[in-house]
């Protein structure tokens, strides 16, 4: 029998490889979109690469509390009740 943390981190390890996945693909398309419409201002600036990483890193977290609290709550919840209700 799996403990509720080995759950959690069963299902955890697979999305957060998905999202970063997404990340990957999403930074460059991204960093290319926003340098073209930015040169078009009177004032130029330039995005850092600093910016898509907290950016990623916030995704990343986000997913983690998001699937590690469904998986924790599916993992407590009594599959007895929820056989009885269906």
């Amino acid at each position: 029998m799996r403990s509720v943390a080995s759950i959690a981190k069963l299902l955890s390890v697979d999305f957060i490889k998905l999202v970063c996945v997404s990340i990957l693909l999403a930074t460059p398309i991204a960093w290319w979109a926003m340098n073209k419409w930015l040169a078009d201002y009177q004032y130029k600036i330039t995005i850092g690469w600093g910016i898509f990483f907290t950016a990623g890193l916030m995704a990343v977290a986000i997913a983690l509390i998001t699937v590690s609290f469904q998986s924790i709550k599916a993992a407590i919840a009594n599959p007895v009740k929820s056989l009885r209700t269906e």
